[in-house]
């Protein structure tokens, strides 16, 4: 198992963005700034079901996602994986990030639309840590 160095997670623990990096169809790569969570050493973001991203998962379910602390953009953490995508819990989890990273009880860019939430889970397969 390939494990997050401990200043990374602090780093994660405390609210940083990260850039996951997928695969578009004609091989180019789509970035896209989340919210992000940890459990472990698996990171979890959500998007909307058939989003850029999700159908770039979907298609290939490798990844990499990069992470800075808020006050030092010259250290990071890039993590490269594999995900698993599930609807479960879809709704709650972006709530959860938002009340995380914004203080608002729920997350309202939803409401009036048909998104469906999902939950996506990265197991790290490689981890490289810069830290200055």
């Amino acid at each position: 198992m390939t494990t997050i160095p401990e200043i990374a997670q602090t780093w994660i623990d405390d609210n940083a963005f990260a850039t996951v990096a997928t695969m578009l169809p004609n091989g180019y790569p789509q970035q896209t700034v989340v919210w992000i969570e940890r459990d472990g050493d698996d990171l979890l973001f959500s998007t909307v079901k058939g989003r850029r991203k999700h159908l770039n998962m979907e298609r290939d379910p490798k990844v990499s996602v990069l992470v800075y602390p808020k006050d030092n953009p010259y250290s990071y953490v890039e993590v490269r994986g594999t995900v698993e995508i599930t609807e479960e819990g879809g709704r709650e989890f972006i709530d959860r990030l938002c009340q995380r990273y914004t203080g608002a009880d729920r997350y309202t860019m939803d409401d009036g639309t048909d998104n469906v939430r999902v939950v996506v889970r990265i197991r790290p397969d490689k981890v490289v840590l810069l830290s200055r």
